[in-house]
């Protein structure tokens, strides 16, 4: 389908600065003609071209060329792998041809002629000038000019960029992202695979050399040639070079890196077809959806057929696709280690109680997105008791930190001004949360903790819909604190809670912990249950520290996909 007038408007324009003089030099000549910079896109057009075009200066300069008006001979969008112009911009050279056709605004053609010509500017830049005329009916029988021969048919081109877009976006894990990539490319396109990234403090880093090996057919790692890289020149018109500035693709050879080193760069490229024996290579750039991420290069060694200009636009694509992937899944990254600091900043340090021993811990989920709600809190009240608590405020994001955060400071505010029972202080809590708050549902276990007599410690709980308390005696015996339970936060039911209390034994172990830690898909909550006693039985003659390490370490399911939070204290051994 060929796109309405004005479409191409509703794309963001980069701003094209037009250097002085270039339009004069453009109407001299007796037809159409326009400027394309490194990337493609038109810098300025002459009066004839814009008549031909039936499009103005302004509608024309800051676009693509090749989206803007190349075209089938039935008006649809021809494919960069058809297109011998394209073909001849990549690879730099001097191209006419007899027939082709560019789109008017309206949907209809015009037939032309063209002939393409790099020329340089100065400053390791270049300028491509497409001059062009209305061209002469075919004569029949005349042969078509068909496209230079390509090292893929075009069935298997678009299978293998509907694969790459499948694998690609399938995943947010930047190592994952790049083996897939190469997996892709390696061997139905290339023998080797480089690519170097740019990172967030603008360092260039060989992050990937491989290639097949010839022997067994395996994928080998040359961790030899991978590592930190020379900066970008922004002189340079070698092709890597090029490519980590974000220009457009280009074909190389041992040969192109033959001549005096202009800069770092060249010289580790010199060094790399070198080491590997590459014939040929292209190289494209890697660009996100703000900013140039780096370049993929695709090689030959032992298959003799070189690269053509035709694969550029191919190779293109795929790397294009790969920056996408790559910037999702930088900017995934990103958000869970904002996540992750903001939960770590969040959870408080342990208070120090005399006689009582206490270790907490924090595991984020695996998944980004799924950073969030669970937390623990250990605190002094005004008293003198120590108050406990470990909650999960629903969902999985950075709002469910943000609320869990409001919960837990509501919590400590209430707990500390009003000196009631755990139940009264967790039923003020409740009616604030839904009227202050965006928390929608959260559970919740809060304790108090205090000497009693004969030097033993007395626990006083209530349940809001959390899993039970474990508590495991010195020898090994383990038992879920059951009573207390009540409905969880949030319901609005206003139902009476209720409070439990139970004198803690000499050496005994409290856990209080999140669903994370007994929740496993495809198993019911009392095996994770009974899973966390067992463990926590045969581990309670460890240090208090080592228990929790293992704990987390045996009962965390393998393919939790959840953050858990945890709080261990112990009492005293002996009696005072």
């Amino acid at each position: 389908m060929v796109e309405p007038e004005g479409a191409e408007t509703l794309r963001e324009r980069p701003l094209i600065v037009v250097p002085a003089g270039l339009t004069d030099v453009l109407e001299a000549l007796g037809t159409g003609a326009y400027v394309v910079d490194d990337e493609g896109r038109i810098m300025a057009a002459n009066t004839h071209a814009e008549r031909l075009l039936a499009r103005s200066a302004e509608d024309l300069v800051g676009q693509d060329a090749h989206d803007l008006l190349h075209r089938g001979p039935h008006g649809r969008p021809l494919p960069r792998t058809q297109c011998a112009m394209r073909q001849a911009f990549h690879a730099r050279r001097t191209a006419q041809a007899d027939e082709a056709f560019f789109a008017r605004p309206d949907g209809s053609l015009v037939r032309v002629s063209w002939l393409i010509t790099p020329y340089a500017v100065g400053g390791g830049e270049s300028r491509t000038l497409v001059v062009f005329h209305p061209a002469e009916e075919p004569e029949e029988g005349r042969p078509s000019a068909e496209p230079e021969s390509e090292s893929l048919t075009e069935l298997e081109r678009l299978a293998l960029l509907a694969e790459t877009t499948t694998q690609l976006t399938s995943t947010l894990d930047v190592e994952e992202a790049l083996r897939r990539l190469v997996g892709l490319v390696v061997p139905r396109l290339a023998d080797w695979v480089i690519v170097d990234l740019i990172t967030e403090r603008d360092e260039v880093w060989r992050t990937l050399v491989v290639h097949v090996d010839a022997d067994g057919g395996g994928v080998v790692r040359r961790e030899d040639l991978q590592g930190p890289m020379p900066p970008v020149s922004e002189e340079s018109p070698m092709p890597l070079s090029r490519a980590l500035r974000g220009v457009a693709s280009t074909l190389a050879g041992p040969q192109t890196y033959r001549r005096a080193p202009d800069s770092g760069i060249a010289v580790e490229q010199r060094h790399l077809f070198e080491s590997t024996g590459m014939h040929s290579a292209a190289i494209a750039p890697v660009r996100g959806t703000r900013a140039v991420l780096g370049a993929l290069t695709v090689g030959r060694s032992e298959n003799p057929k070189p690269f053509a200009p035709g694969d550029l636009p191919l190779i293109e694509d795929i790397a294009r696709r790969a920056g996408l992937a790559l910037d999702n899944a930088r900017l995934y990254q990103r958000q869970r280690k904002v996540a992750e600091t903001m939960q770590n900043h969040l959870l408080p340090q342990l208070p120090r109680v005399p006689d009582l021993q206490m270790a907490a811990r924090y595991l984020p989920a695996p998944d980004a997105s799924q950073v969030g709600g669970d937390w623990y809190d250990a605190f002094q009240l005004s008293d003198g008791a120590t108050a406990l608590a470990v909650g999960d405020v629903v969902g999985h994001d950075l709002e469910a930190a943000a609320g869990m955060a409001q919960v837990r400071n509501m919590l400590r505010a209430y707990a500390w001004a009003q000196q009631e029972s755990p139940s009264r202080i967790v039923t003020r809590l409740d009616q604030a949360v839904q009227h202050i708050t965006d928390v929608t549902m959260a559970t919740l276990v809060f304790a108090r903790i205090e000497a009693a007599e004969a030097g033993q410690w007395r626990l006083t709980w209530t349940n809001a819909g959390h899993p039970p308390p474990l508590l495991i005696s010195r020898d090994g015996l383990a038992d879920y604190l059951t009573d207390g339970h009540g409905i969880l936060m949030g319901t609005g039911a206003g139902a009476p809670r209720p409070d439990a209390t139970v004198l803690l034994p000499p050496g005994s172990t409290l856990v209080l912990y999140t669903d994370g830690l007994v929740e496993d898909p495809g198993h019911t909550l009392d095996e994770g249950l009974n899973r966390l006693r067992r463990h926590a039985a045969a581990l309670a003659h460890r240090p208090l520290s080592a228990f929790t390490d293992q704990l987390l370490h045996r009962v965390r399911p393998t393919d939790n996909d959840d953050d858990v939070a945890l709080l261990a204290l112990r009492t005293p051994d002996t009696l005072r």
